[in-house]
């Protein structure tokens, strides 16, 4: 899109480039002289992109001016393009989110103590999952938190207030933590994020996690931001999703899961195409035996 507007502006300056010469010929034998316009269509590209300079003829003001614009865009392309380049390079988006959070029993989770000690509950867990889609792009250090926002009538003077919540996440023991980190980010392997309910959650929307009372709220969003490096870049990358609390950006059920094969490359594990799916009753293992 640059290039091509480089080249209309470039066609433009040439027209008026031509139509501004002091020439005995007359205008139309310049215009109809269509190598020479292409020549200096060529011409005004390349002072366009920086790498030529146009010859104004002495004494013409509007050949000054079209030369001094051309040189300044000239001066200025390169830097935009550049721009561009680094824009596309740095600002890395390397995560698919699972399209819907799910919420099922809180023995769902896949930490074995965890599991245990909410095997007789009724409380609800919520996942959250994502994975790395670039192929070429190691990512380390990732570090995920959750939290919650929603809007209240003000004690004072009754008039909509914004509040925001942390919420805890299981981390890689299955205990409640401020975040759940990752040393590294397997490419394609899918990550889960699980988000304690403390509350049994019969349908949607929810109105109460860990403790907060969420039935007088309007609002309701919850919010997991993941921050990581990238290996070779060194730059750090962040991204996040909201769910509005609903059954637009909540199911209930468990989530499909992957079947990792580590003889097959990631992208042919089993599951993938069920991967914005629910599980079924019947399919669903971790129920634990009555």
């Amino acid at each position: 899109m640059t290039l091509t507007a480089l080249a209309g502006l470039s066609a433009v300056i040439a027209v008026l480039w031509t139509a501004a010469e002091d020439s005995p010929r007359s205008l139309g034998e310049r215009f109809g002289d269509q190598e020479q316009l292409f020549d200096l269509a060529l011409s005004v590209l390349r002072a366009c992109v920086g790498t030529d300079s146009l010859s104004p003829q002495p004494g013409s003001t509007s050949q000054q001016v079209l030369a001094t614009v051309a040189s300044v865009t000239g001066a200025l392309a390169p830097a935009v393009l550049l721009g561009f380049v680094l824009i596309k390079i740095f600002a890395l988006r390397p995560f698919v989110w699972r399209r819907r959070a799910s919420i099922s029993h809180a023995w769902t989770a896949d930490f074995p103590g965890y599991r245990r000690t909410h095997e007789d509950s009724d409380d609800a867990i919520i996942a959250v999952r994502f994975y790395n889609r670039f192929d070429n792009l190691s990512v380390v250090d990732l570090h995920a938190r959750a939290h919650l926002r929603y809007l209240e009538r003000s004690p004072h003077d009754g008039s909509l207030v914004i509040y925001k919540k942390w919420l805890k996440v299981l981390d890689e023991e299955g205990e409640p933590a401020e975040e759940r980190c990752w040393l590294a980010v397997e490419r394609g392997a899918p990550f889960t994020v699980w988000i304690p309910v403390d509350a049994p959650v019969p349908r949607l929307p929810f109105t109460r996690i860990q403790g907060k009372d969420l039935s007088q709220s309007a609002g309701v969003e919850l919010m997991v931001r993941l921050t990581a490096r990238t290996v070779g870049l060194g730059t750090e990358v962040a991204d996040e999703r909201w769910f509005r609390v609903g059954p637009g950006d909540f199911e209930l059920g468990r989530f499909v899961p992957l079947e990792p094969e580590l003889s097959r490359d990631v992208w042919q594990w089993d599951g993938w195409r069920r991967f914005d799916e629910l599980l079924p009753p019947d399919e669903d293992p971790t129920r634990p035996a009555s």
